[in-house]
């Protein structure tokens, strides 16, 4: 089937007030910067979105956060991005913090039908325990905690149960797709695309080269187009964000577009 639609635009047309996402990327590496750039532009509000971190400064999801797009973050990461600190301490928007690792496997629990699992990060803290602040009131007071969640002993070991993630919708970005959706992903920008791809009940990509069905050699395909729903393809000389750009004998250099 062929997957292929005109523009970010009008793939990302019916996501509504509300829906939840799940967004690939690690910093600004990976970002679907072009699908969420159109849902920016589409004014949608209320989102609700699971991903590693929240865009740097006004770039990715954090260009969402800004203009009041955004209602409920769950991420594992708030730095490089002050504006997300400042709007959950003023009570504007709903912060879930979840450990890197679990994130991860929520994610791909929640694309391979599992509805939870347990594990060992978190017990004995208030992962497991709740009363983390996910919601201010404006005020200083905690408006929304975090409950606490079942614990189980295996072999002597506690564990923490943790829900896996299922979303209306994924964002997600590759190197190459073939028509199929059949997808392939470069370097470290794979990090948590495929989670993300596998946890959206209808997943949106955004891909840098789209190919015919039979021209991509099955051992390259890191995920299958099974898990696809929608590609549009990344226009020419979009810009790729750095977070952070080192040279020998320099100093650091923020924000550098290649």
């Amino acid at each position: 089937m062929d997957k292929l639609w005109g523009d970010a635009a009008a793939a990302v047309a019916d996501i509504g007030d509300g829906a939840s996402l799940a967004v690939g990327g690690f910093g600004a590496c990976g970002l679907p910067i072009v699908l969420l750039e159109a849902l920016r532009k589409s004014g949608v509000r209320d989102l609700h979105v699971v991903s590693n971190n929240c865009g740097v400064e006004d770039y990715g999801l954090a260009g969402l956060l800004v203009d009041g797009q955004l209602a409920r973050v769950t991420a594992s990461y708030i730095g490089d991005n002050p504006a997300l600190t400042e709007r959950w301490l003023a009570g504007e928007v709903e912060l879930e913090l979840v450990p890197q690792g679990t994130l991860a496997e929520r994610l791909r629990a929640g694309g391979s039908g599992i509805a939870g699992f347990y594990t060992r990060a978190g017990v004995a803290t208030p992962v497991a325990d709740g009363g983390i602040p996910w919601r201010y009131d404006g005020s200083g007071g905690v408006a929304v905690a975090s409950p606490p969640r079942p614990v189980m002993v295996f072999d002597g070991v506690p564990h923490v149960l943790e829900r896996a993630v299922r979303t209306d919708f994924a964002l997600v970005r590759a190197a190459v797709a073939d028509t199929a959706g059949n997808l392939v992903f470069h370097a470290t920008a794979r990090n948590f695309n495929p989670l993300a791809a596998m946890a959206g009940a209808v997943t949106i990509v955004e891909a840098e080269e789209i190919i015919d069905v039979g021209e991509l050699d099955p051992d390259r395909v890191h995920l299958p187009g099974i898990f696809t729903q929608r590609l549009v393809v990344v226009p020419a000389g979009t810009p790729k964000r750095i977070d952070r750009l080192t040279v020998q004998g320099q100093q650091e250099q923020l924000g550098v577009y290649r």
